[in-house]
């Protein structure tokens, strides 16, 4: 009887009175000790309001029955494909709505309803990998700032090829921690295209001058990033930087140069196809043909043996660098030293020899940075001393 009043009553009545009646009627339907006929009846009139003309009316009941595993699943079907504004709390919250549901909306919904979704505690990674691949931006960042989002590692990759060109993109994806390295090393090739195509078109450098500081940067880049990576993020970037085109001579002599071993040995493997610990072994043997045919199977141009084999030769010989001062030094003594072997050698090509000065230059500034950096600390420590001395 009183449901029948509520229709009768609710054809006449204005939105905002409706909107609240119909919040009235839903919790009742959720909290509510209704016999078996009352409970039908209600359901009956809250499945007639999902075509009231009032958005009002509709968002009323979503935010009711958005939270709860004993709402109509009827009606939150409903509810979820209305416009954004009434679907939003649904598509958030809901936990009646199934995985094929929330993909189908994503692939069908607009920019709200795809953030709505992408907002959603324990996001699956089906759901994810949708959000990905046709998601706009927005919700792509909403999806990155999700803690409870379940990323697989293509679903990070395809956010980096789609949206990786967008400063807030590239910005909260590079302060997680456990972002992948591969990841992280297409991110920072998104921004330095970006900065070179920002350049050339101010006309502030060529195409050429900026396509190649861009490329450096990249690879200094690439060199922080392989050192904080370790097994398989390891083995996940060399494979990224291989299929890039990145896994050059120029990188991994950098790599030898760096000191990074870890890079040096994983890129000789993937290049090779040798196992890790067979290539390790061969990396040792200090005759210097093991390593020669090691080159040779990995692709590596022959021009530059002997600076691979002076490298080695000196970071056997360099010991452990205990503090970054050290190995700072370390490096430009490494540089300097295959860099004078190779203008010795007639063997060497030009690019080579450029790419070396390259280098010599690189860590020449590094530490001169460091020095810099070494008399400022102690002169901030020099007028506490002598108060101390003083007092």
């Amino acid at each position: 009887m009183i449901v029948r009043q509520f229709i009768n009553w609710i054809k006449t009545a204005p939105a905002g009175e409706r909107a609240e009646a119909t919040r009235s009627l839903a919790r009742a339907w959720l909290l509510s000790d209704l016999s078996a006929d009352d409970r039908a009846a209600a359901e009956g009139a809250l499945l007639m309001l999902l075509d009231d003309a009032s958005p009002l009316v509709r968002l009323a009941m979503a935010e009711v029955f958005a939270r709860s595993a004993d709402a109509p699943a009827a009606i939150v079907q409903a509810l979820s494909l209305d416009q954004p504004s009434v679907a939003r709390p649904v598509l958030e919250h809901s936990p009646l709505l199934i995985d094929a549901d929330l993909v189908d909306i994503v692939a069908t919904g607009n920019c709200e309803t795809q953030c709505a979704i992408a907002r959603r505690i324990r996001l699956p990674a089906s759901v994810c990998a949708a959000i990905a691949e046709v998601g706009t931006a927005a919700a792509a960042l909403e999806l990155i700032e999700n803690a409870y989002a379940e990323l697989a590692p293509f679903s990070w990759d395809r956010i980096v090829e789609r949206h990786g060109h967008l400063a807030a993109i590239r910005e909260s994806m590079l302060v997680l921690e456990d972002l992948p390295a591969a990841t992280r090393a297409a991110l920072v090739a998104k921004l330095s295209d970006t900065l070179a195509q920002f350049v050339v078109a101010r006309n502030w450098l060529s195409a050429d001058r900026a396509g190649r500081v861009a490329s450096e940067a990249r690879d200094r880049s690439t060199m922080h990033i392989a050192a904080r990576s370790r097994g398989d993020d390891m083995r996940g970037l060399v494979a990224h930087l291989r299929l890039t085109g990145q896994l050059t001579a120029g990188l991994i002599l950098r790599a030898l140069l760096s000191g990074n071993l870890e890079l040096f040995d994983s890129a000789l493997a993937e290049l090779s196809g040798l196992p890790k610990g067979r290539v390790s072994a061969l990396l040792h043997d200090r005759s210097g043909a093991s390593l020669h045919a090691l080159l040779k199977r990995a692709g590596l141009p022959e021009s530059t043996f002997a600076a691979f084999h002076v490298a080695l030769e000196a970071c056997h010989e360099g010991g452990f660098a205990g503090t970054v001062g050290e190995a700072v030094r370390l490096r430009r003594r490494m540089v300097e030293r295959v860099l004078t072997h190779c203008e010795t050698d007639r063997g060497a090509t030009e690019p080579l020899m450029i790419l070396l000065r390259r280098f010599a230059t690189e860590s020449a500034r590094e530490e001169a940075r460091l020095f810099c950096d070494e008399l400022a600390a102690e002169a901030a420590v020099a007028p506490v001393q002598h108060d101390l001395i003083a007092a």
